[in-house]
């Protein structure tokens, strides 16, 4: 996991990754698409494919490049629990409630009877 966060913290990775969603591209294709040197591309692409983002694929004198989402499955993992409710949280909740409840009562019973039901208490008396 380490090392796809690592790889997906580059800027210039995230867009490879971006370009591969849709089709595979050739190394050369990919490096035509950046402001920076080939080489710096091909380091950038040995980064994706060492983390598993990236498959390549030898075509002729050229290396095809595909994304991989298996290798984000971890990651992925990882984020849902950090989204998921912590098991305080229904606890919070119920002790909200509890609280709530409570002062309803005490207050229930300290407040001043309302006129009518002062009225049915003297009719019932």
């Amino acid at each position: 996991m380490d090392a796809v966060a690592q790889a997906l913290a580059d800027p210039i990775r995230r867009e490879i990754l971006r370009m591969l969603r849709d089709r595979t591209a050739t190394a050369g294709a990919i490096a035509g698409a950046f402001p920076v040197s080939r080489p710096a591309v091909s380091r950038h692409l040995r980064v994706l494919r060492e983390a598993g983002l990236v498959r390549d694929v030898q075509c002729g004198r050229e290396r095809e490049y595909r994304l991989e989402l298996g290798a984000l499955a971890e990651l992925e993992a990882f984020l849902r629990e950090l989204h998921a409710p912590s098991p305080w949280h229904r606890r919070f909740d119920a002790l909200e409630t509890e609280v709530h409840r409570v002062d309803r009562q005490r207050r229930m019973a300290t407040a001043p009877p309302s006129r009518n039901e002062a009225k049915r208490r003297k009719e019932t008396a």
